[in-house]
């Protein structure tokens, strides 16, 4: 059995999540997710939604097996409990892959680190990026 990780903050869930789970998924049998946690996400702005909520609705999606919250204080340590085979990185994380090789090698985790395949829009106009979700609610929202 081949067991998979992949991680995010998935927050306000979109059609770019469910293909990056998707993806994920198809690179092995198990699919757990680490959803971040709300104080550990400093390259963007926090989550609006609250850890455990979060988890909640990614858990509740088709392709996962389980998800759980990350880590407080350090985001590899599920991973050495979790053992996995292949860590999936989404086709846009700010992630740098090689980096993530060289902590799992450091801490000896044998897994590989692939990325999922980006996801076009299926249609004009199509929000596949919380940002963007945020963006149209606020903008739509100031004109009423």
């Amino acid at each position: 059995m081949t067991h998979v990780i992949a991680q995010g903050t998935f927050d306000i869930l979109h059609p770019g999540h469910v293909h990056y789970l998707r993806d994920a998924r198809a690179f092995g049998d198990r699919l757990t997710v680490i959803v971040a946690r709300r104080e550990n996400v400093t390259h963007k702005a926090p989550p609006i939604l609250p850890n455990r909520q979060r988890r909640d609705m990614v858990a509740a999606l088709d392709p996962v097996d389980d998800a759980r919250v990350g880590h407080p204080d350090d985001i590899f340590a599920p991973i050495e409990e979790l053992d996995p085979d292949v860590i999936a990185l989404g086709h846009d994380q700010h992630h740098d892959a090689a980096a993530i090789e060289d902590e799992l090698a450091r801490r000896g985790i044998d897994c590989e680190v692939r990325r999922a395949s980006p996801l076009d829009p299926a249609y004009e106009g199509e929000l596949l990026s919380t940002g963007h979700i945020i963006d149209r609610i606020v903008e739509q929202r100031d004109g009423e």
